[in-house]
């Protein structure tokens, strides 16, 4: 029988990859591309794009808080026996989840409510703020993807 410490792993590291990997492509391969488009053209891809990836995100947020804090509390007993890298994969997720509901629940908003009415400045400056604060929640998960992946090693 497959027990909770392979289940949560396997989901820990799908969450990951989705959502890193995610803002990986979205930054460093969709963004330089589109930036060739009036923006117009290049708001409303992002105006589709937003929501496909932000449905994703939250399902990576939820399920790697889910299993992340499970496998502390089933397979270390707590914080207390967790190794210094799995306090700071906590801490760099728990950021990161709340860094992502900000860029939901308002430059996200303001950018959707702006492109609605072909507002495309303010659209364009909601969508810059999304794409610093993408920038900062992807450096924190290459960063904890490092900590995930050798973090045990270097302690």
């Amino acid at each position: 029988m497959i027990g909770f410490s392979a289940v949560a792993n396997t989901l820990h590291a799908l969450g990951a990859v989705v959502w890193v990997g995610g803002m990986f492509f979205a930054h460093m391969a969709l963004r330089p591309s589109v930036a060739v488009l009036d923006p117009p053209q290049r708001l409303n891809l992002w105006a589709e794009v937003f929501p496909r990836f932000f449905a994703w995100v939250w399902v990576a947020v939820i399920t790697l808080n889910a299993s992340g804090f499970g496998t502390v509390f089933v397979d270390f007993g707590g914080f207390a026996s967790a190794g210094v890298y799995v306090h700071a994969m906590a801490g760099t997720g728990v950021l990161m989840s709340l860094i992502f509901a900000y860029i939901f629940f308002v430059p996200y908003r303001a950018f959707r409510a702006r492109v609605g009415v072909s507002d495309w400045p303010a659209a364009a400056a909601a969508q810059a703020a999304i794409r610093r604060l993408v920038a900062t929640n992807l450096v924190l998960g290459l960063v904890t993807v490092v900590l995930g992946a050798g973090g045990r090693l270097m302690e």
